[in-house]
């Protein structure tokens, strides 16, 4: 008896896809690309680097801390990393939104509790449309918002308009890592067939670093917002992933190159 699909075809036969993040989250991603049949190429273009502003993180974690915030936003699972990091402690009486599942999964894995996560559009825009049934029309709350100090203050924004009592603090600072030469190399001769971008300061550095981008080479976003930022930073967009998470990401990829195929032959 022969196991089932031992002959499938594989969607990414024969392409190679970077990936522009390490750590465990680029293992399991460049893992899942090769279950598919790429080539993964991990490099690591962004990194993490504590907040210029130390001592108002402290102070703000000290409140949270204290129950002084009613709720608190948390936009990354970097942020989480922050939290576990200074061994934050958020009272149960601070209700936690999550935008995106990822962020929901790194704090629950963090030990903290989750109260909220938009349904629909995993992003600030999608916190936001969900926000006033979740707290039920209650005006002002006292909310922390953490954030990367490149982030827009899209959230922060939107809460105080709606007419919530808001601390944004930054959590921690993004920094660009160059990509090694031979990486640069292979994507401008057109020899990496699909590049992963899954925040607007990835973007930035595929376009400083690698661009301008080969007309044969796919450009995959992780979703509207990513891909919105992407343009604003020049960086051409070829598709856009249904859902905010690495699977729907690859499965937007494998299916743009299911379509190439079909076309060529």
């Amino acid at each position: 008896m022969t196991s089932s699909g031992s002959s499938a075809p594989k969607p990414l036969a024969g392409w190679r896809v970077l990936v522009p993040r390490g750590g465990p989250w680029g293992d399991s991603v460049a893992a899942d690309l090769r279950a598919k049949g790429a080539s993964p190429v991990v490099a690591a273009m962004i990194n993490f680097a504590a907040t210029a502003d130390a001592p108002a993180l402290e102070r703000a974690l000290d409140r949270l801390a204290a129950g002084e915030f009613d709720w608190m936003t948390v936009t990354s699972a970097t942020t989480v990393d922050v939290l576990s990091a200074q061994r934050a402690v958020v009272p149960p009486t601070t209700r936690v939104a999550a935008v995106g599942e990822t962020t929901a999964a790194a704090l629950t894995a963090a030990g903290y509790h989750v109260d909220l996560v938009p349904a629909e559009d995993n992003s600030a825009r999608g916190l936001l449309a969900e926000w006033e049934a979740a707290t039920q029309g209650v005006v002002p709350l006292r909310i922390l918002t953490l954030r990367s100090e490149i982030a827009k203050p899209l959230l922060t924004e939107g809460l105080r308009r709606i007419g919530h009592d808001v601390e944004s603090v930054v959590a921690y600072r993004t920094v660009g890592v160059p990509v090694p030469e031979n990486v640069v190399a292979d994507v401008r001769a057109g020899l990496v067939q699909a590049i992963l971008v899954t925040s607007g300061s990835v973007a930035q550095q595929v376009q400083e670093q690698l661009g301008p981008i080969p007309e044969s080479t796919l450009v995959a976003a992780i979703g509207p917002q990513t891909a919105r930022d992407a343009r604003d930073y020049g960086l051409r967009v070829d598709v856009i992933a249904e859902e905010r998470t690495a699977a729907s990401l690859i499965e937007a990829v494998a299916a743009a190159a299911a379509a190439r195929t079909s076309r060529a032959s």
